[in-house]
């Protein structure tokens, strides 16, 4: 299947574009004039794209990110809890 449609190709194939986005967690884009005006994707992927973006918007969640990107994180093996 192609990446993007018309908003009239979308409109007509809109039952299978849902069951493909929803199989394949993929997204098409929605063309008005030959722009892309809106994305249909899929339940789940919504779903990452909000975890993601609560994820980065928590102060330290994203400075635990930057740590670990910067190689200020440690680790430890597992066991080290039990002790």
């Amino acid at each position: 299947m192609k990446s993007t449609y018309s908003i009239t190709q979308a409109q007509s194939k809109l039952p299978g574009l849902v069951r493909e986005v929803s199989r394949t967690g993929g997204a098409y884009g929605i063309r008005v004039h030959d722009e892309v005006k809106a994305y249909l994707i899929s339940r789940e992927r919504m779903e990452r794209i909000t975890e993601t973006l609560e994820i980065l918007a928590n102060p330290a969640a994203a400075g635990a990110i930057r740590d670990y990107q910067a190689g200020a994180t440690r680790f430890s093996e597992l066991d080290a809890l039990n002790e």
